[in-house]
C-alpha cells in the first residue's frame, strides 16, 4: 500500500481518462454530498421542533376543566371541579413514580398580566407562582443573584426573581437589581434574582417577560387559598409520563367523585405523547434521508465497478504480463482494489466537505437571519464516522468484482488476445 510506484502508476491511468474519472467519481460525490445536507436539515428541522418542548420533554400538567358531562355516585352532572392544595397533597402521598407535584397560581388569573411601574420606566408581566424546583422544571438559569429557594417558600417570604427582559425593560443598563424593591399588586416584593431561559422554546419571550415569586406568598397574600390554578408533575426517572398521567387522573377523579370516563372535567396536557411523536417523525425522516442518500451512493458505485471492468478488459494483456512475470494474484487484486479506492475516497471526502461546508453556510444564514422553522443544521461526529466508513466499504464494494476478475486472467490467454 505504500509502494510510490505503485501509486505514482495509479495516478498516471487515472489521468489518462480525465473526464471519464471525473464523471464515475461524481456519482460517489453527489451521493455523500446528499447523506450530509439530508441528515443536516433533518437535524435543522428537529432541533427546531424539540426547541418548543424546551425543558419540558415529560412533564405533566393538570388543571380544572369542564363541567362533568356524566353523573356519578349521586351526584349530577354540570357539576365544576376545581383543584385546591388538598389535591397536590393528595397525590404527593399516592402518585408513587411522581418525583415532583406542584401547584401554581397566577396573579389575575390565567396568563393575566400586571402593569408594573418603576421609577417611571413600566410594562406589563405575568406574575406567577414559583417553587425551588422550577428553575429545574421549566429550564430556568439564575443570571443575576439566585431563583427562588426552599424558605422562600416555606416562610412566604415577599421576594421575586423577573426575567431576563423585564429587568431590561424596567433597569437601566448595568444597573444592579439585587435588593431592589417592585410593587406588584399594591404589595411590594424584594427582588432576588434575574432569570432567563436555559433551553430557547416557543416559551422563551413569554418566560423572560414574566415575574415569579413563591407560591405560598401569592395564595396568602392574593387571596387564593382555596385553589390552586394547576400542577405540574414531573415522573421519576425511567417511569413513562403517559402512564403516570392516566394514575394522576384516576385517583383525581376518585377522590372528587368523577365518573371513570369523564373526560374533560380534569384538564390535563403531556408533554410526552408529543415529544414522542416528534422523535418519531424524525427518526424516520432519518431513515429516508439514509436510504435516499445510500441509493444514490449504490448507483455512484456501480458506476465506478462498471469503470472498473471497463479498465480490466481494457488492461487485460498488462494484467497477463505481469502474471507472466511473477506478479501474484494478491498483487494485482490490490491493484485494482486500490484504484477503486481512490477514485471512492477521494470523491467520498470531497462530497463530504463540500456537505459540510453547505451546512456552515446555511447556519451562517439562518443565525443571521432567525429563519422560523430551522435550527441550526449540523451532523454529528459519529455521524460523520459512519459516512467515512460507507466511503471505504463502498471502494471495496466496487473493486470487489473488477478484481478477482483481473486475478482470474490466464497469462497465456491474455497474451495471445489482440
Amino acid at each position: 500500500m505504500l509502494d510510490l510506484d505503485r501509486w505514482q502508476e495509479i495516478a498516471h491511468t487515472l489521468g489518462r481518462h480525465k473526464l471519464r474519472t471525473t464523471l464515475t467519481a461524481f456519482g460517489v460525490f453527489w451521493g455523500i454530498f446528499m447523506l450530509v445536507l439530508l441528515l443536516g436539515a433533518g437535524n435543522s428541522l428537529k432541533q427546531d421542533a424539540l426547541s418548543r418542548f424546551g425543558a419540558s420533554t415529560n412533564t405533566i400538567y393538570l388543571w380544572a376543566g369542564r363541567p362533568t358531562q356524566l353523573p356519578y355516585q349521586g351526584f349530577a352532572k354540570g357539576r365544576r371541579v376545581g383543584l385546591n392544595i388538598s389535591d397536590r397533597d393528595y397525590l404527593r402521598q399516592n402518585l408513587h413514580g411522581a418525583e415532583l407535584v406542584l401547584e401554581q397560581n397566577q396573579l389575575g388569573g390565567w396568563q393575566a398580566d400586571q402593569y408594573i411601574v418603576r421609577n417611571g420606566k413600566s410594562g406589563s408581566y405575568q406574575t406567577t407562582g414559583a417553587h425551588a424546583e422550577t428553575a429545574l422544571l421549566e429550564g430556568f438559569v439564575a443570571i443575576k443573584g439566585r431563583f427562588l429557594n426552599v424558605l422562600d417558600y416555606t416562610e412566604r417570604r415577599k421576594v421575586a426573581v423577573i426575567g431576563d427582559e423585564v429587568y431590561s425593560d424596567l433597569f437601566d443598563k448595568d444597573e444592579d437589581p439585587i435588593g431592589q424593591s417592585l410593587e406588584i399588586g399594591g404589595l411590594y416584593f424584594k427582588i432576588v434574582g434575574v432569570f432567563a431561559p436555559s433551553i430557547p422554546s416557543e416559551n422563551t419571550r413569554r418566560d423572560s417577560q414574566s415575574i415569579r415569586i413563591p407560591n405560598s406568598t401569592l395564595r396568602h397574600a392574593f387571596n387564593q387559598l382555596g385553589w390552586i390554578g394547576s400542577m405540574r408533575i414531573k415522573p421519576k426517572e425511567g417511569v413513562s409520563a403517559i402512564a403516570l398521567e392516566q394514575q394522576a387522573l384516576s385517583l383525581l377523579k376518585e377522590l372528587h367523585h368523577i365518573h371513570p370516563d369523564e373526560k374533560a372535567a380534569i384538564g390535563h396536557y403531556n408533554s410526552e405523547k408529543d415529544y414522542l411523536k416528534v422523535m418519531s417523525l424524525f427518526t424516520g425522516l432519518q431513515a429516508f434521508s439514509w436510504f435516499v442518500a445510500i441509493g444514490t451512493l449504490l448507483a455512484g458505485v456501480i458506476g465506478v465497478g462498471n469503470i472498473m471492468l471497463i479498465v480490466v478488459k481494457e488492461r487485460t494483456r498488462e494484467i497477463g504480463l505481469r502474471k507472466a512475470l511473477g506478479a501474484t494474484r494478491w498483487s494485482v487484486l490490490s491493484l485494482i482494489i486500490q484504484e477503486a479506492l481512490v477514485i471512492t475516497t477521494l470523491a467520498g471526502y470531497t462530497g463530504l466537505v463540500a456537505g459540510v461546508a453547505m451546512l456552515e453556510l446555511f447556519s451562517s444564514i439562518i443565525e443571521a437571519g432567525g429563519i422560523p422553522g430551522f435550527g441550526v443544521p449540523s451532523i454529528d461526529f459519529s455521524t460523520a464516522l459512519s459516512a467515512l466508513a460507507i466511503l471505504v466499504f463502498s471502494g471495496l464494494l466496487a473493486a470487489w468484482l473488477p478484481a478477482r476478475k483481473a486475478a482470474a486472467v490466464n497469462p497465456i490467454t491474455a497474451l495471445q488476445d489482440d
